[in-house]
């Protein structure tokens, strides 16, 4: 009886550390994935603060908490599931849907610029009325936008995950993707929230009663420093969407056969590379992606206005007659 005790135990240990090198190698995998998508993970913070930029401050909170569960979601609802069956079934589709999803970054971000400089061109002013104020269909709006820019951020960081483990069990995959989606959501939104509240904290600081006049002059500089900061980050998180979305584009279009566009990027890559090292050549490859980006979006655009005035026509032709 003690000597089937004694055995029982040994299984159980042997088990518990079978699970604990299970838990470590998920834990390092995880790691090592994550730094592959590290540039993404800098893209995905840096465009997620437009999306509140000008909200109620009562409500910044609540919609990036909203944001953050609809990137869980993305990550673990959407995009694992899909990404693991189409990695052991047909691994030749995950390229053309990383391009489509690289298509609508570049659109995205090549409209937004057109809508700046069209904007300053026939010198629109930007609502006043903060976007909270706006009612909760506007709220609705920003939240779905985010979400759906999320959802093309996220596919690349868990398809660049996926591609650094390729040769792991399912289960591992699995386990990675999991830990790797929790803990990138939680970093991201994490950040996002620490940077769009800094100002109250200043305001805060400032206005504590007792308070040094060090802590005071800091606080009124997080305050007037913020919403500078805030709208930096909103526009190098537009040129982050060109700069994913043409990366995107110029590797997927060299795997499906056209390797134009990717040497030319891979050209100025060297190229700077030999002044720069390689920093130089991360600095080139970057340039050429948010370029190729910028064009391939603009195109997009293009296209996208050409079929909305030709749709906005139609309806107005049937209005006149009657149909």
């Amino acid at each position: 009886m003690a000597g089937g005790l004694a055995a029982l135990l040994d299984d159980v240990a042997a088990i518990a550390r079978a699970a604990a090198a299970t838990v470590d190698d998920v834990a390092g995998l995880a790691g090592k994935t994550s730094l592959k998508a590290a540039g993404v993970v800098v893209d995905d913070a840096a465009v997620t603060p437009q999306y509140v930029d000008g909200v109620q401050p009562a409500r910044e909170l609540p919609m990036i908490w909203r944001i953050a569960k609809g990137s869980l979601v993305n990550k673990l609802v959407i995009i694992l599931p899909i990404a693991l069956l189409l990695s052991s079934f047909a691994p030749w589709a995950l390229t053309p849907i990383l391009m489509l999803g690289g298509t609508y970054l570049c659109f995205e971000g090549a409209e937004k610029i057109w809508h700046s400089i069209h904007s300053r061109m026939h010198h629109e002013e930007k609502s006043m009325v903060p976007k909270s104020h706006q009612g909760p269909k506007s709220e609705d709006a920003l939240v779905k936008g985010a979400i759906t820019t999320d959802l093309i951020l996220s596919a690349e960081i868990m398809v660049i995950s996926l591609n650094e483990i390729a040769d792991e069990s399912f289960w591992m995959r699995t386990g990675v993707l999991v830990t790797v989606g929790l803990g990138i959501t939680a970093l991201v939104y994490g950040v996002v929230a620490i940077l769009v509240k800094m100002d109250d904290v200043g305001l805060a600081m400032a206005s504590r009663e007792g308070a040094s006049s060090g802590a005071v002059r800091f606080g009124r500089g997080l305050v007037k420093a913020m919403p500078v900061v805030l709208q930096i980050i909103s526009v190098i998180g537009v040129f982050a969407m060109l700069w994913v979305g043409g990366h995107i584009m110029v590797i997927g279009l060299e795997e499906l056969g056209w390797a134009f566009p990717y040497s030319l990027v891979h050209g100025l890559e060297e190229f700077v590379a030999g002044f720069g090292g390689g920093f130089g050549g991360w600095l080139g490859n970057t340039a050429g992606s948010l370029v190729f980006g910028a064009l391939w979006g603009g195109v997009v655009v293009a296209i996208v206005s050409l079929v909305r005035k030709v749709v906005a026509a139609s309806k107005g032709d049937k209005q006149i007659t009657g149909v």
